[in-house]
């Protein structure tokens, strides 16, 4: 009877335990991902995680005016009509100037 009850008092602090910490979880926000960052998640299909992938264009660390330039060209038409003018097609300039901001912060 007294293991029965030890038992069951173990199972209630590890239940208490749970849900205290899943409140805790709760109650602290995430930080927000940065805008460029999801926009950006397009690119590492290709370009590598962080812009840092092998076998295509290095991205990272490229001055945030570089890349929105060439983003901008390929937009026009400047790269034919490519894979990566159509993914540049896709975003607004808006976008294109987060997605630029963030890739130049990775190093």
């Amino acid at each position: 009877m007294q293991g029965n009850r030890l038992v069951l008092s173990s199972v209630v602090a590890a239940l208490l335990s749970c849900s205290l910490v899943a409140a805790v979880a709760q109650t602290q926000p995430m930080p927000p991902v940065p805008a460029g960052r999801l926009l950006a998640s397009n690119c590492f299909q290709c370009h590598g995680t962080n812009g840092k992938g092998p076998g295509f264009e290095r991205l990272a660390g490229k001055s945030s005016l570089e890349v929105y330039k060439e983003l901008k060209e390929m937009q026009a038409g400047g790269e034919g009509q490519g894979l990566m003018t159509k993914h540049a097609l896709g975003y607004t300039d808006a976008q294109l100037r987060e997605l630029s901001q963030w890739l130049s912060t990775q190093r």
